[in-house]
């Protein structure tokens, strides 16, 4: 595969990218590069990436989705087998404080990705969803089928309009696309801004970590490696129309267009508080904690549905909470030499 990885410097686009070239792929990386969290650690991901045996198969461009002109150049200059757009705006609580960079980077980007796609006839358009879209959805498991019309974060309601706009260039343009709800993603190499990092930091400072909703919240934490290993072995599985789809009662994560929609979660939803007691284990040392009441823009619980993605691909996110925090300690420790 010619793939075209958005967001290359990012968390989830950094691992995927080191994976398809050990499998052998060509990669083009695209990425922004902005200051939302720290450049050094964008930078440092890049430096793994051209550092790997298969560098010669990794070209890096500095480019931003919402640029126009520079994104149908990418796309005339490079005949792309698959793309996957994980390129966005991250972040509920900072679409709250920044609503435009949402607006710029989630909306307008992705359209000029699938502009990009019906032009030069990409096999396979893969884009990064999320949890948040289900919103106030209170049925959990959280399932592909269940409907999420009620977004309560700036940040979902551009995820889920991702969905829909790659639904209508599908339908008109019969443009094969995979949309990929990941659920709480963590591990090494991952973002300062995320309760992990942040927690992590904060607890070997003797600093206090903020808990939110007195610790009641629960997510189902997802390791990096199995959203990668979900990526990958969806790529290859080109989504046709569905036979069994009934316009009279749709399934929303079906359609007659080539379109599917896929949750990526480890299918299992912990506590904050266990969380935090996960990685005050792995730090040997004790939490300070600020309880705090709910944030605008959270939900109290997430949880993921799985059985679609395992019945398509025969794979389901098993990586225990404890040895992915684990890995990100050592991994934190190396990298910050502590």
């Amino acid at each position: 595969m010619h793939v075209l990885v958005t967001g290359a410097a990012g968390f989830i686009g950094y691992h995927l990218s080191r994976r398809l070239l050990a499998d052998g792929h060509s990669v083009v990386g695209i990425d922004t590069c902005n200051d939302y969290y720290d450049v050094h650690l964008k930078m440092d991901r890049l430096a793994q990436l051209e550092a790997m045996p298969q560098a010669t198969h990794f070209t890096f461009l500095k480019l931003d989705l919402a640029d126009r002109a520079g994104m149908q150049s990418l796309f005339s200059e490079h005949s792309f087998t698959h793309v996957v757009n994980l390129a966005a705006q991250a972040g509920v609580r900072y679409s709250i404080e920044n609503p435009e960079s949402y607006l710029e980077a989630n909306l307008l980007g992705f359209g000029h990705v699938l502009e990009g796609c019906r032009r030069h006839k990409v096999r396979h358009l893969l884009y990064a969803s999320s949890s948040s879209v289900y919103g106030l959805n209170a049925t959990r498991p959280y399932a592909t089928s269940q409907n999420v019309d009620h977004p309560v974060s700036l940040y979902a309601a551009t995820k889920k309009s991702n969905e829909l706009m790659a639904h209508a260039y599908s339908h008109l343009y019969g443009i094969p696309c995979t949309g990929l709800r990941f659920f709480t993603v963590y591990g090494p190499w991952g973002r300062p801004d995320m309760a992990l990092h942040l927690f992590t930091d904060a607890i070997l400072r003797g600093m206090p970590i903020r808990v939110f909703n007195n610790g009641r919240m629960r997510r189902d934490f997802t390791y990096i490696d199995d959203i990668v290993e979900g990526i990958v072995r969806l790529m290859p599985l080109i989504p046709q129309s569905d036979p069994a789809f009934n316009p009279q009662a749709p399934n929303p994560a079906t359609s007659s267009a080539p379109w599917r929609i896929y949750n990526i979660g480890n299918n299992v939803t912990v506590e904050l508080n266990s969380f935090i007691a996960t990685i005050e284990q792995a730090l040997g040392k004790k939490a300070l904690k600020e309880m705090l009441p709910m944030q605008p823009g959270d939900v109290e619980a997430t949880w993921a549905d799985i059985d679609e993605l395992h019945n398509a691909t025969g794979f389901a996110p098993a990586t225990p909470l404890a040895e992915g925090i684990a890995r990100f300690v050592a991994w934190y420790r190396e990298y910050y030499h502590i």
